[in-house]
């Protein structure tokens, strides 16, 4: 991808001082205690460990028992040392990450090491690329498994690492080593292979991984797709398109396989989605519902991995943005993803039923003594349809809000009907739609906006803290972030291209031959505040803090002005918040 028991048995540390790293367990000598074998079924999302969040904690936050580590790779190219993110004080140590991988197994889960990823496989750190010598490379695989006594290493193989022959060679020769020792020893072993997909199965760079491992008498449990980030220009349904990746995978392990059953080559099947918007942008944008049809496809299939890169991308922090290590770039609950494929791991027994609650479209402006209406959707995440209590709240005096039914099975929809009587100050109004089931509540939020008259001192929606640009219209290249606000929680980021400056516009009514100050702080390269129509006038700033800037104008015979922010060509990204007109 792109990035690059109780504690640690007591008995594996032992060994592991004893040899001092040499005469591993699965080389020589006693075996070390046997691990515990992956449920038939596992869901395991990608856990990017060089961020400073503990995998323990976000495990137990998150619902994900079953963690994938990412990931193992050399600190230069031409060694056979594998450490945590290449880095040399993260070592394969029961010091490093054992007492959390114990922890994780203590509630009934476990962790699966991720050797390579993309920033490895492209720069020549990827285990077997790096070092030439297999019994090296088969030495360092065995250090990983006894040190964290797990049963399964996923091995993320793309970009140059595809097209490395020899290191496809020695990897595989080096697996196939560690199986037979493992074997001899009775231990428990899985080995995967992570590898990028098209929409209709692996490309022959993937396949020939795969053609040498079974040349090599490698055994290969689980192959693993990355169901994103095509880069095929098509506009993509997600859901649809991991189906027919993994149909496409099928035939192709059917091809190699032939001695396999049709429920075997599922079994050795695994997907691992992107949720939100991936690094090729929105038209690959994988969302809550297709992580619900996904999950009840893989039952139903019973494939035997499900997983997602990565699990701190689980949340709604970044609406608009691609490929953030930190965020979906969508509007969501955080753990939505994880929830919806948490009930996956086990061996096809009776889930927990839960579903998903959405609003669309999300957002509305609606003047005095007007009305809108929006569909409420749910969907089945997890075992049979439960029932849904429908309720809706937060609606200002002078707003109705009302749903129609207040009660659905999961999978079917309601009707939102919002009206604003006259008289209602205008303002931004977040209204609270909370689904309710005897087994748990979702809530989704949809931003009523009343325009009106303006007043001095008032924009609506100046300081953006409802996480949407509503009621301001927006060109490509801007959105409401998270984490980066003036005040509050959110602010505006706009990314101009070089045909465009990202502008945010709101037109407002002022009182004509009237003189005002549009005020706001900005952030950035050549960051601009302005109005427009009634009135011309603006300012524009370049510093690497918040700067306040003061735009003194005075409205024509309408009033009418337009209020705007925007950066310029082809320069950097912007920030605006708490624009205010007084």
């Amino acid at each position: 991808m792109r990035r690059r028991r109780p504690t640690v048995r007591a008995a594996v540390a032992a060994l592991a001082t004893a040899v001092a790293g040499a005469a591993l367990a699965l080389g020589g000598g006693e075996p070390a205690a046997a691990a515990t074998p992956l449920p038939p079924r596992v869901f395991a999302p990608y856990f990017e460990s060089w961020l400073s969040d503990n995998p323990a904690a976000l495990s137990a936050q998150s619902g994900a028992k079953h963690l994938t580590m990412a990931f193992l790779q050399t600190e230069a190219k031409g060694s056979c040392t594998p450490y945590w993110n290449g880095d040399t004080g993260k070592p394969v140590s029961s010091a490093v990450f054992g007492a959390d991988f114990a922890t994780i197994r203590s509630r009934g889960g476990d962790v699966i090491p991720s050797f390579g990823g993309y920033a490895a496989d492209n720069g020549g750190t990827e285990l077997a690329d790096s070092c030439a010598d297999t019994d090296k490379i088969a030495e360092a695989f065995e250090r990983v498994i006894t040190t964290y006594d797990i049963s399964r290493i996923d091995l993320d193989i793309e970009d140059n690492s595809l097209t490395n022959a020899a290191g496809i060679d020695r990897r595989n020769k080096a697996v196939k080593k560690v199986q037979d020792r493992a074997a001899a020893q009775g231990r428990p072993l899985q080995v995967s292979y992570t590898l990028p997909t098209t929409t209709h199965g692996l490309a022959d760079s993937g396949l020939a991984v795969l053609r040498n491992a079974a040349a090599n008498g490698t055994r290969v449990d689980v192959v693993n797709l990355m169901t994103f980030d095509y880069y095929d220009g098509a506009q993509h349904d997600m859901a649809a398109d991991t189906v027919s990746a993994a149909e496409g995978l099928h035939s192709q392990l059917a091809a190699l396989h032939p001695e396999k059953s049709d429920a075997q080559l599922w079994a050795m099947t695994g997907v691992t989605e992107m949720p939100g918007i991936d690094d090729y942008g929105p038209a690959e944008t994988f969302t809550v519902q297709d992580a619900a049809k996904v999950y009840q496809w893989a039952v139903s299939r019973d494939i035997n991995t499900l997983s997602f890169w990565a699990l701190q991308r689980d949340n709604g922090g970044c609406p608009g943005t691609k490929g953030s290590d930190t965020c979906s770039g969508i509007a969501q609950e955080t753990w939505d993803f994880s929830r919806a494929f948490a009930p996956f791991t086990g061996g096809g027994g009776p889930t927990r039923p839960d579903f998903s609650l959405s609003v669309s479209p999300g957002a509305a402006s609606v003047p005095p003594g007007g009305s809108a209406t929006a569909t409420v959707g749910t969907a089945v995440v997890a075992g049979p349809a439960p029932a849904v209590r429908l309720s809706v709240d937060g609606a200002p005096r002078g707003v109705t809000a009302q749903l129609s039914p207040s009660s659905v099975t999961a999978g079917e929809s309601a009707r939102l009907t919002v009206s604003v009587a006259s008289g209602t100050p205008p303002g931004s109004y977040p209204l609270i739609i909370t689904g309710t089931s005897p087994t748990g509540a979702h809530t989704a939020t949809y931003t009523l906006t009343v325009p009106g008259a303006g007043t001095p001192g008032h924009v609506v929606n100046g300081d953006f803290e409802t996480g949407t640009t509503a009621p301001w219209t927006c060109d490509q290249g801007a959105a409401v972030v998270n984490g980066q606000a003036h005040g509050g929680s959110y602010a505006l980021r706009s990314t101009p291209s070089a045909s465009g400056t990202g502008e945010c516009r709101q037109t407002l009514t002022l009182a004509p031959g009237t003189s005002y100050t549009l005020g706001g702080w900005v952030r950035g390269d050549y960051a601009f505040l302005g109005v427009s129509g009634g009135a011309t006038a603006d300012k524009w700033a370049s510093a690497g803090d918040w700067t306040k800037l003061s735009v003194p104008f005075t409205t024509d015979s309408s009033g009418k002005v337009t209020v705007y922010v925007h950066g310029w060509y082809g320069q950097g990204a912007v920030l605006a918040d708490d624009l205010t007109i007084g």
